[in-house]
């Protein structure tokens, strides 16, 4: 359970090779009774050890990691801390490398230009809603996020049913009643779709997975299987 929910501040940890920068974080951070810093990195390999260590709700990571690179630093921390929100702060803007890093799960991107109150409206946007997913990218950016056209091989037959069925209408616990599924899974799936398609919401899920010929809502949808 995230910290906050909890009655207790919301455990972060701050990944950046400039020390500095982490330092300016931690001090944003801390300014806020709601959140603690738990631990700091400035690699690859410190980043993956600390999240594993300290089980954070949050991570806030820096892209240009200089030991790896970022799809495979975000894979690693939530291979040790699957239940991190991982939060990507990057100088670069390039539509590619966002969509790239929302597929593996990243549940929101920043640019390092961001204000404080912006930093602190995503984390806690984040927290809030287990398949909110933030970006703060130029409009070129962002457009060109959305455009990315889905492949049909893109989302698994199951992810194709729980995006079916969200598209008509259910909530995830009618989703995961009539798929024999738990809530939790509904909720995974529904990650990794929003990560796959750049979405941002529920219905910006369903348009693009519409668009894309990924579903058809009309069609109906198995009442049993196996998540």
């Amino acid at each position: 359970m995230t910290g906050d929910r909890a009655g207790t501040p919301t455990r972060i940890v701050v990944v950046d090779d400039h020390t500095l920068f982490r330092e300016g974080l931690r001090e944003i951070l801390e300014a806020e009774q709601e959140f603690v810093v738990v631990g700091e990195a400035g690699s690859h390999a410190d980043a993956v050890r600390v999240a594993g260590e300290t089980q954070p709700d949050v991570a806030l990571l820096d892209v240009g990691l200089p030991d790896s690179g970022a799809v495979e630093t975000v894979r690693r921390i939530l291979d040790v801390a699957p239940d991190t929100r991982v939060i990507m702060v990057s100088v670069y803007d390039e539509p590619r490398t966002v969509q790239e890093l929302l597929a593996c799960g990243v549940r929101g991107y920043l640019l390092k230009s961001v204000g404080r109150q912006d930093l602190l409206a995503a984390v806690r946007s984040v927290l809030a809603d287990d398949e909110r997913i933030v970006l703060s990218v130029s409009r070129a950016s962002m457009v060109q996020v959305h455009a990315v056209s889905a492949p049909a091989g893109l989302l698994s037959a199951r992810e194709r049913e729980v995006m079916g069925l969200v598209a008509q209408g259910m909530t995830n616990g009618q989703a995961a009643s009539r798929l024999s599924i738990t809530e939790g899974t509904v909720k995974h799936h529904l990650r990794n779709i929003f990560g796959k398609l750049g979405a941002t919401s529920r219905l910006d899920a369903v348009n693009k997975a519409i668009s894309a010929s990924l579903i058809d809502p009309r069609d109906p949808v198995p009442r049993s299987g196996r998540g």
